[in-house]
C-alpha cells in the first residue's frame, strides 16, 4: 500500500507512508486484531484495552476526521473505556498445580 505522494521504489514490501490518521488507525485495528486473539486470561488484554481507548481519543479529536466520525470513534472509546474498567488491572495468573482434580476439603 503505497501513498500517491510516495514513489513507488521508495517502499518495501513491509513499509508504508500513511498519513498520521491513517497510521494511527491502522495501528488501532491491529491493536484490536491482538485483543480479539488473546486468550481470555492473557495479562496484555487490558493493556491492549488501555492503549485502544488512549489511540480512539487521538483519533476522535483528530483534526482530518469528520464530526460524524468522531462522534462514532468518542462511543467507541466509551465501550472500550468500559471493557478496562470491568477488566480492571492485569490480574496473575493461578500456578498450575500438579493434580489433575482438587483434593475436597472435607472426607466423609
Amino acid at each position: 500500500m503505497n501513498h500517491p505522494d510516495t514513489p513507488i521504489n521508495a517502499c518495501c514490501d513491509e513499509e508504508y507512508v500513511l498519513p498520521s490518521v491513517e497510521a494511527l488507525m491502522a495501528g488501532t485495528l491491529a491493536l484490536m486484531t491482538g485483543y480479539a486473539q488473546a486468550a481470555a486470561g492473557d495479562l496484555h488484554r487490558s493493556l491492549l484495552a488501555r492503549k485502544l481507548v488512549s489511540n480512539l481519543f487521538f483519533l476522535s479529536e483528530h483534526p482530518q476526521v469528520s464530526p460524524h466520525m468522531r462522534c462514532m470513534l468518542a462511543n467507541l472509546r466509551t465501550r472500550w473505556q468500559l471493557e478496562v474498567e470491568q477488566g480492571g488491572a492485569p490480574r496473575c495468573v493461578p500456578a498450575p498445580t500438579p493434580l489433575w482434580h482438587s483434593a475436597p476439603e472435607v472426607l466423609q
